[in-house]
């Protein structure tokens, strides 16, 4: 059996030492309820909540009525499913929906970002979605996206 003594270096330029994940959640049977300023304030308030307390950084992110979409990056001991799982939790106890249903499907889809230009083209993709919904005429206009901490992608 062969040991590796180390990792291969060309890993450290494909996976950076502080990932950056494009993450999206969607509510239990596409059921709208994330586009309103009750889910707005609770997502920035757990985002400020996580960069204080544990070095999470919620850079971009977007809700949609059914759905929301982010970027997350953490510290070296960062578990992105055990954060998400966090998430649902704190947002769907903040949000009370009247339903005997679950708030959200389970699991979440994530990719790892490699490069500061996927990065922005996710981004630029996803800003979109209101507009391709028909909820706005321009991305400028819908109210439930921003930046809760400016990620840099190196």
């Amino acid at each position: 059996m062969t040991k590796f003594p180390r990792t291969p270096p060309t890993l450290g330029l494909i996976f950076p030492a502080y990932p950056l994940y494009f993450v999206t959640c969607c509510t239990y049977r596409r059921r709208s309820y994330l586009a309103n300023d009750r889910a707005h304030t609770a997502l920035i308030e757990f985002g400020q909540t996580a960069e204080k307390k544990f070095a999470i950084a919620i850079g971009r992110y977007i809700l949609m009525p059914d759905h929301l979409h982010l970027f997350v990056r953490g510290s070296d001991d960062f578990v992105l499913s055990k954060w998400i799982g966090t998430l649902k939790r704190v947002l769907a106890k903040q949000l009370d929906a009247s339903s005997h249903d679950p708030f959200w499907q389970r699991g979440f889809f994530d990719h790892l970002l490699r490069s500061s230009e996927s990065y922005s083209e996710k981004w630029n993709y996803v800003r979109e979605n209101p507009v391709r919904a028909g909820l706005v005429k321009s991305a400028d206009e819908w109210p439930y996206a921003g930046e809760i901490v400016p990620i840099y992608f190196d």
